[in-house]
């Protein structure tokens, strides 16, 4: 495969971009025209590739993914750039750092529990999140820091929604802001879908308090031949048929 020479304008816009493992893909794909995972763990150390790459999209800059072979034959990805006409310029400086005050304000305005589970946790446990991620929006509206376009999360949920957002259709193409909007990870009290799949789910975390009560569940759910999301659900069906 040959590599990509973009113009002289366009290479000194790739290297205006700062965050350290999105240069060593910039300039690597400048160099040899795509870049492997494996040579993203191997060359370079990084043990998830998939990780460096998004750095460079969040960086506003367009990567396409595609399969190669490995050196052992395996099939692996390669990131090569996309379509350079629409960089992000206002991207180029990466992420913004977030105020200590929004995350006080969020905080606050939580009463100090993950968006998502709603577990009640120390600030320093709770991440502050993009309610429409960063790959979609970016930080267009940082003027204000409105408390309304974040969330605060734990890091289990906030793992999740990264997962879950990676592998959504909008995240890797059409990219509108309103269908993130309409999704469970960003407004998971009143959402039409996940990643755009016809799912409902309710996320819950049994404090230190009612960790009795959750073990009563495990034992019943045990008991009975279940899952605990399936006891749950069965619970849940039961009441409320017992109350039509």
């Amino acid at each position: 495969m040959s590599p990509q020479f973009p113009n002289k304008k366009i290479r000194q816009l790739l290297r205006s971009v700062t965050n350290k493992r999105a240069r060593i893909v910039i300039e690597h794909i400048l160099k040899r025209g795509f870049i492997t995972t494996e040579e993203l763990e191997k060359k370079y150390g990084y043990n998830h590739p998939p990780r460096a790459a998004r750095d460079v999209r969040e960086a506003g800059i367009p990567l396409e993914t595609f399969r190669v072979q490995s050196s052992d034959g395996r099939s692996i990805a390669a990131y090569k750039f996309g379509d350079l006409t629409k960089i992000r310029k206002g991207w180029l400086e990466g992420r913004r750092t977030f105020p200590k005050k929004l995350k006080d304000e969020l905080y606050e305005t939580s009463g100090g529990r993950c968006a998502i589970c709603s577990g009640r946790f120390e600030s320093r446990y709770l991440q502050i999140d993009h309610r429409v991620p960063y790959q979609v929006a970016g930080d267009e509206n940082t003027a204000g820091w409105n408390v309304h376009d974040y969330m605060l999360l734990c890091g289990s949920c906030n793992r999740a929604k990264s997962w879950s957002c990676e592998h959504c259709a909008n995240w890797s193409s059409d990219q509108w802001p309103r269908v993130c909007l309409t999704c469970y990870w960003a407004n998971p009290d009143n959402y039409a879908h996940i990643a755009l799949r016809e799912v409902r789910r309710a996320d819950i975390l049994w404090n230190e308090d009612e960790v009795q009560a959750y073990e009563k569940l495990k034992q019943a759910a045990q008991t009975n031949q279940f899952p605990i999301p399936e006891y749950v659900k069965k619970i849940i069906a039961k009441h409320l048929t017992e109350r039509d």
